[in-house]
């Protein structure tokens, strides 16, 4: 898949291998991943990292291969998830950061272009969000870019 907002070709990757069923030599049921997925959650990780961790610390290949569910399903399901989707999160501190830098220096104008761009995916996300229902009708990013010029 190309790049979002350049030229260039998007980079190639590896996929995961597909598997029909869980490993053999995974010792844990469902039931005690579900639990740590939780555990890891109330400690403050989001999504990605409690997937990093699954597989770093307790050798966990994929919940999904496992629990027949995936780590958002598991927190969903024990009503444990609620705010902003973590990518559009990212997205906002990364224009908050950028916000602060531009202040600081305000000749910088390949740092207002990045910050056109970060918003634009904002918006994006966010009309996308708002139609599946993971964000409120009435959710706003105030834009940054406008206030500068």
């Amino acid at each position: 898949m190309a790049r979002l907002h350049s030229k260039k070709k998007g980079k190639s990757h590896s996929n995961r291998p597909p598997a029909v069923r869980s490993t053999q030599w995974l010792t844990m049921s469902g039931e005690e991943i579900e639990s740590i997925v939780e555990k890891l959650h109330k400690e403050g990780l989001p999504l990605s990292m409690i997937g990093i961790k699954l597989r770093d610390v307790y050798g966990v290949p994929g919940v999904k291969y496992v629990t027949n569910k995936s780590v958002k399903a598991i927190l969903l399901e024990r009503k444990l998830l609620t705010g902003m989707p973590e990518d559009i999160e990212n997205l906002v501190r990364r224009a908050q950061r950028m916000t602060q830098h531009i202040s600081q220096f305000k000749s910088d104008r390949r740092n207002v272009h990045a910050l056109e761009l970060v918003e634009a995916k904002i918006y994006r996300l966010s009309k996308y969000y708002k139609r599946k229902g993971m964000l409120p009708k009435d959710w706003k990013y105030k834009t940054v870019v406008a206030q500068l010029a």
